[in-house]
């Protein structure tokens, strides 16, 4: 059963790199992209979109390295998603309540923010443990955005040229 799974897994996706297999260079650059929301933070403390802008940015330069960080930089940048917008609305949220007297400071606003200081804890821990794996070569899959960077990242897709294992031709006279 074992062989006819892993037979499944090797014909619809490219096999996944080995810790020793992959270059220190890439091994960093994976590791990068989950540490670019430190230096996002820093920089745009008020603003969360710019974790956002620094994701994307990362995302783009870094995606045609390999498989390997091109799986690394898009989970961050899902993640980076979901994080940016909550936080966007939260932000949105405080400032119409106390820069602009628009409502109250009601339960639903203290368990919203609650909720986003919370899902910011869970974003640190799990960008620093993904960052820890990528550094040593290793997959971290993040529970709601490790499978679809995945296949996303890693599935055979026809039509497409494998561009390790393309062979040189000579011109069509």
């Amino acid at each position: 059963m074992l062989d006819s799974q892993s037979e499944l897994m090797n014909s619809e996706y490219y096999p996944l790199p080995q810790p020793e297999e992959i270059p220190l260079k890439e091994k960093e650059d994976a590791m990068g992209a989950y540490l670019m929301m430190f230096a996002a933070l820093a920089a745009g403390l008020p603003l969360p979109i710019i974790n956002l802008f620094a994701s994307i940015i990362y995302f783009f330069i870094h995606r045609s390295h390999s498989l390997f960080v091109r799986f690394h930089t898009l989970q961050a940048l899902l993640s980076s998603l979901v994080t940016s917008l909550l936080n966007a609305a939260a932000v949105f949220w405080t400032l119409r309540i106390f820069l602009f007297n628009y409502a109250d400071a009601t339960n639903l606003y203290k368990g919203f923010i609650a909720m986003i200081i919370l899902v910011n804890i869970a974003y640190i821990i799990y960008n620093i443990i993904a960052a820890v794996r990528a550094r040593k070569g290793r997959f971290f899959y993040m529970t709601f955005f490790g499978r679809y960077a995945y296949h996303q990242t890693f599935k055979i897709r026809p039509g497409k040229v494998d561009e390790n294992n393309s062979m040189n031709i000579p011109p069509k006279l």
